[in-house]
Parts: C-alpha cells; structure tokens; sequence
C-alpha cells in the first residue's frame, strides 16, 4: 500500500478524532467550571464529595474509565450504553477532562483578591454579576496557558479510543499497519497528531493575545 492510500484511509478517521476531540471540549470546559463551584462549596459534604469524585477520576487511567463507561453497564447490568461507541467514548472523555478544568478553574479564581468581591459589592453588583462579568475574564485570562496544555494533551488522547475499536484515526492506522507490517501508519499519525496541536497552538495563542487587556 503506498503513502498516499494510507494518508487517504487515515483521512478518514481523523473525522471520527476531531469529533471526539470537540465534543470532549464542549462538555468538558463547562462542566469543569461547574464541578469547580461544587468543589469550592461552603457546604462541607458538597465540597467533600466533589474533592473525593475529582480525585478519583485524575487519579485512575483515562483509558480504565473509557473501558468503564463503555462497557461496564453490560456487564453489570446486562444492556450496552449505546450502539455507537462515540457516545461513551465522549462520556469519558469529557467526564475526565472536566475533573481536570475543574482544579485549573478552581486555582484560578481563588487567585483573584477578595477585595475585587467587596469592590464590586459597594458598586452594586450581586455575586452572580460579580462572578460573571468582572471574575470569570479575568480567571480565563490567568489559567489560558493551562487550559491550552490540557487541550494539546486531548489531542494526543483521542488515540485512546482504539481500546474500544473505535474507528478514529489512530485506530485505522493500527489496522494498516499490523495487515501491511508496516511502521509507515504510526509515522503517518504522528504527523497528523502534530499538525493538529500545531493549529490548536496557534489559535490558543491568538485567543490569549486577544484576552491582554485582563492582564493585571
């Protein structure tokens, strides 16, 4: 099989990885934030509860949840989640990825002085308005470098689901090169992986240029 047939049969999977990879986004980032408020409760049970969930799901391997989640409820109850796997797939991945933005949240905007708080208090801000249009653009600003790491390392991760024998690119290179013996596919992929952190780099970075004015 030449190069070009491979690049081409790869393509094909690297839709399958770029929905993984947005989907994962989409549900991870605002989860995170709100497992983060969770995790900052004044309520002590509610605080704890989070910290001991969080914990767990950075602390055991992405590639154990994502086996989990697709195919723990067969074996324990009998039925499977869902005929497409991109649905557990997308499950576990963003349930992982949001403990991970959680801690990056919550760091975040415990760094903001609480005298930003009492300012906006005497200005007449409620909490929700303080939190929302003075603190949030300001933690998002803080925590972009961070944020940006995590998303360079979803790219790479995506390749996790061929442990599931779903059809993202990773996993159709795999199938090339153990039917042609070849190592030409994992070459193939790492280029692809490459291309693709390089563009989330750039345009992280022209978002972080456009977020200076919150720098203080």
């Amino acid at each position: 099989m030449d190069l070009l047939t491979i690049i081409i049969k790869m393509s094909e999977g690297l839709t399958k990885t770029c929905a993984i990879f947005f989907l994962t986004l989409i549900f991870a980032l605002p989860l995170g934030i709100v497992i983060a408020l969770l995790r900052m409760s004044k309520i002590k049970v509610i605080s704890k509860i989070t910290q001991f969930i969080v914990s767990v799901l950075r602390g055991t391997p992405l590639m154990l949840q994502l086996l989990a989640v697709t195919y723990g409820p067969y074996y324990l109850f009998g039925f499977s989640v869902s005929r497409d796997k991109l649905i557990p797939v997308v499950v576990a991945f963003a349930v992982n990825y949001s403990a991970y933005f959680s801690e990056i949240y919550r760091s975040g905007i415990e760094s903001i002085p609480r005298g930003q708080y009492e300012a906006a208090t005497i200005l007449g801000y409620s909490k929700f308005q303080t939190f929302i249009k003075i603190i949030l653009p300001q933690v998002f600003r803080r925590i972009l470098p961070s944020i940006t790491n995590e998303i360079v390392t979803l790219v790479k991760d995506t390749s996790i689901a061929f442990t599931v024998s779903y059809q993202e690119m990773f996993t159709i290179g795999k199938q090339i090169a153990n039917s042609q013996t070849s190592f030409t596919p994992f070459l193939v992929a790492g280029v692809f992986y490459y291309l693709f952190n390089a563009i989330v780099a750039f345009v992280m970075g022209k978002v972080e240029k456009s977020m200076n004015y919150y720098k203080i």
